[in-house]
């Protein structure tokens, strides 16, 4: 890796972990299109899931007080299912097919409510966002749009959302690592993983755009946070969808 490619990823981690300590998404999109960019799909998965969940897990500590247990645990069980076929599967998407799915997952937000009624905190919603969510975050990277459908109609405040989400994407982005690291390991050894120095500066930068990110949260209405979640995630949708139709 390139010093050059090194910067513009930590530079990346800063600025997309601020973001995602406002929305709680957004920045993990933009992360993993960076990523895409610039290394092999299997190690951008690795090295994207490892600081996600990193920067997620402290999101879900600063906001712990605010995390909804019950709907962890239900999501956890649709995960476990997702997990298990996607084993048996072995499906792992090229380049492009990243970039098409990363931007497709952003549409989602503009879903009508009279097509999908979903609500995460109704029955057996929290499961199917467990089985839906964790299947294409692990085959895309990303899922953050998708699992907004689940909480934008809950009558949750905006730290309770962030709280919630991101404890149930530590769970994600932990499986996704297991699940593209596993390959590599057996095909090229350890060598072939992220070196661990990046990791290890990527880590403390993304707490700190975390913590900056959650200042601003505070300042934020309900109102302002769910309008300006929708329409950054689009405008970064339609950059994934130029990157996958290769005019970017």
């Amino acid at each position: 890796m390139s010093p050059v490619s090194a910067v513009i990823i930590l530079v990346t981690v800063l600025a997309t972990s601020f973001l995602s300590g406002i929305f709680g998404m957004a920045g993990g999109i933009i992360f993993m299109g960076v990523l895409t960019a610039l290394l092999p799909v299997a190690t951008a998965m690795i090295l994207h899931g490892t600081v996600q969940m990193v920067a997620n897990g402290y999101r879900a500590y600063l906001w712990r007080k605010h995390i909804h247990w019950r709907v962890f645990r239900r999501y956890a069980l649709g995960s476990i299912a997702a997990v298990a076929l996607l084993f048996a599967l072995s499906w792992r998407p090229e380049k492009q097919m990243v970039y098409l799915l990363l931007g497709l997952v952003t549409l989602l937000v503009w879903l009508p409510k009279s097509v999908a009624d979903l609500d995460i905190q109704k029955p057996f919603q929290a499961e199917g966002a467990g089985f839906v969510v964790q299947a294409l975050n692990t085959v895309a990277g990303v899922a953050g749009p998708l699992m907004d459908q689940f909480f934008v109609h809950t009558d949750l405040h905006r730290h309770e959302i962030v709280a919630t989400k991101s404890i149930t994407q530590v769970l994600a982005h932990f499986v996704k690592i297991i699940f593209w690291s596993v390959p590599v390991v057996l095909a090229s050894g350890m060598q072939a993983l992220p070196p661990a120095w990046l990791v290890l500066a990527a880590i403390p930068l993304s707490m700190l755009g975390t913590t900056l990110g959650g200042k601003v949260l505070d300042r934020m209405s309900d109102v302002n946070f769910k309008r300006g979640m929708k329409y950054l995630v689009t405008a970064v949708g339609a950059v994934m969808l130029m990157r996958a139709a290769g005019w970017l």
